[in-house]
């Protein structure tokens, strides 16, 4: 019998573009792999240039450097140490793949390229790379001149069914799967669920590597695992951070068997994972595009303190920077909670009243606004002042602006361009109100050990007090919107499910509220698409997974019953049939 084969599963945490960088990270891992007695090394979907790489792959300076840095990995493999499954673009023939190739023995010894080319939500991969052909195995010769047959898949290819089964049929021993698969509430299930269906098909085990890190938008959450040929989980990687995950195996009765199960991580729970997904996604945006750190307004509100509690989880208490821009309308009590949670996080707390700046504005406007009653343009004033000052301090000093507003509110508009939005990154974007109500209790009840911030940090007045905007006397956001509960159960449907406000209606949502609700959400389209980009946590974040016109004439016809249905058709008519029935 031959010695066990030892596969490590490399979870890393590449930078788009960095070749140089990444080239090293794949090196230090293979490295580590050699030391802990593997024979291969498998890494990530693209991870050669980072994931996703978008229209960059399309440079020919990036093939170029790509492929060196391929041959460069490849002519290392003679040192005698572990064989290379990575991702890489390929240039064949004047087409460019996604593609993952075997290294070996000092050369690159074949690769393979993506089958089926995603196109939806944040993936448009068919916009720049050609699909290969169902792809056939590729022998790998170990060590003692064995051969085992590597069934090599990329991401999206185990989504489909044809491309495992092919596999099989040709002779495959082992599935591996390299992936960028960005997280998203409960995909982890998915993908496990997913695996187990190409596992029963193709009856063997099936080793998935997934990439960590943030990468603008996007967050990577790792969680690689292994199944064996039965479906039994034998091996499961950590969520949100880098890892090496190995796996033996032995083969018995020519099928792959593991000689013991490994390390096997346990599922992070919704809330942990949403807050370390705002975490990670932060840290890697802030340090990959090399910011010193990041300012906020601290308002009092809870939206404010728990992007803080990020930040300081994410970059630690001496990068953030917090300002308090109190007006007439600001509250003893917004001053005391936002200088309670500096203090608690141990950041930079600095409060600036804007008061002085909008008598200057009240004065240069009165001969224009004479008469006028006060509205939400004065309302906005005070916002847009407030984003003047967070701006030059961000200008000044070199921090970048983080963002504060949710989900609930970018949805309906209820928030101020060039004001509450101005900013370089927002880790709320994609987070709905109630569930941020949750993540605060969720860190007050819990602190990692591999987090920055401090215990409890979130005063529980913070928490319970009615949210409010306090640009006008006594104001409340439920003077402007709905209660949060039930807006986000009418967003949820709106935005996540697609479903149209009739639907909602038959669902027994009071429909003069879901129809005020999807108005707003549409009219609000034209200030998302001037918002800065933010962690995606739903399957349906604004910008890159749901993409409306401005201009929708639909929006109006959409809250109206459906029409007479027309008379059915019983065929479609084509065009050649015209001349007939003319």
């Amino acid at each position: 019998m031959s010695e066990p084969l030892t596969i490590a599963l490399a979870q890393v945490n590449p930078t788009v573009g960095d070749l140089e960088g990444n080239l090293e990270l794949l090196r230090k891992n293979r490295s580590d792999a050699a030391a802990a007695g593997a024979e291969l090394v498998v890494f990530p979907e693209l991870a050669i240039v980072g994931y996703p790489p978008e229209d960059l792959v399309l440079k020919p300076a990036l093939w170029d450097y790509a492929y060196h840095a391929l041959v460069t990995l490849a002519r290392e493999t003679a040192d005698g140490g572990p064989a290379v499954v990575v991702g890489t673009p390929w240039r064949e023939k004047g087409r460019l793949y996604n593609a993952v190739a075997l290294l070996a023995e000092g050369r690159i010894q074949a690769w393979r390229a993506k089958h089926a080319l995603p196109n939806y939500g944040v993936f448009d991969e068919k916009r720049v790379f050609e699909p290969g052909p169902v792809p056939g195995p590729v022998p790998f010769r170990r060590a003692d001149g064995s051969l085992v047959r590597l069934g090599l898949m990329i991401c999206e290819d185990m989504w489909v069914e044809d491309v495992a089964e092919a596999l099989a049929e040709t002779g495959a021993e082992l599935l591996i799967v390299v992936n960028g698969s960005p997280f998203e509430r409960d995909k982890p299930d998915v993908r496990l669920q997913l695996a187990i269906a190409r596992v029963t098909e193709s009856g063997l085990p099936l080793l998935y590597v997934n990439q960590v890190g943030g990468q603008d938008e996007l967050v990577f959450d790792g969680a690689s695992f292994v199944l064996d040929a039965r479906r039994n989980l034998v091996a499961q990687a950590r969520a949100f951070a880098p890892d090496l995950l190995l796996t033996s195996w032995r083969r018995e009765d020519e099928l792959w068997v593991p000689v013991a199960k490994g390390r096997i991580e346990p599922p992070l729970e919704r809330l942990e994972a949403i807050w370390r997904a705002m975490v990670l996604g932060l840290s890697d945006y802030v340090h990959k595009n090399h910011f010193p750190g990041v300012v906020l307004g601290l308002s009092g509100g809870i939206d404010s303190a728990v992007s803080a509690v990020v930040a300081v989880d994410a970059l630690g208490a001496e990068r953030v920077r917090t300002v308090m821009m109190p007006s007439r309308y600001t509250s003893r009590e917004s001053l005391e909670d936002a200088a309670e949670v500096a203090r608690r996080l141990g950041v930079r707390h600095e409060v600036i009243g804007i008061e002085p700046a909008v008598a200057a504005f009240g004065e240069m406007l009165a001969p224009l606004f004479r008469d006028l009653p006060p509205d939400t343009t004065e309302e906005n004033i005070q916002a847009r002042i407030r984003g003047v000052v967070l701006m030059a301090i961000s200008n000044k000093f070199g921090p970048m602006l983080l963002t504060t507003g949710n989900k609930s509110e970018m949805s309906v508009g209820y928030a101020t361009l060039y004001g509450d939005m101005c900013g370089g990154f927002s880790v709320l974007k994609d987070v709905y109100k109630t569930t941020v109500f949750e993540l605060a209790r969720w860190r007050n009840a819990h602190r990692p050990a591999d987090l920055r911030g401090p215990e409890n940090p979130i005063p529980e007045r913070v928490i319970t007090k009615a949210p409010s905007a306090e640009l006008r006397a006594n104001q409340k956001d439920e003077d402007s919107l709905p209660p949060y509960p039930l807006l986000d159960r009418i967003l949820e449907g709106l935005v996540e499910e697609d479903l149209s406000p009739r639907e909602l209606v038959e669902r027994g949502l009071p429909a003069d509220v879901v129809r005020r609700v999807s108005t707003m959400l549409d009219a609000a389209e034209y200030k998302r698409r001037q918002a800065p980009p933010g962690v995606k946590i739903t399957r349906k974040a604004f910008g890159r997974d749901r993409r409306y016109p401005i201009t929708n004439a639909f929006r109006r016809l959409g809250l109206t019953p459906l029409p007479v249905p027309p008379p059915e058709v019983t065929a479609p008519v084509h065009s050649r049939d015209l001349a007939t029935l003319e």
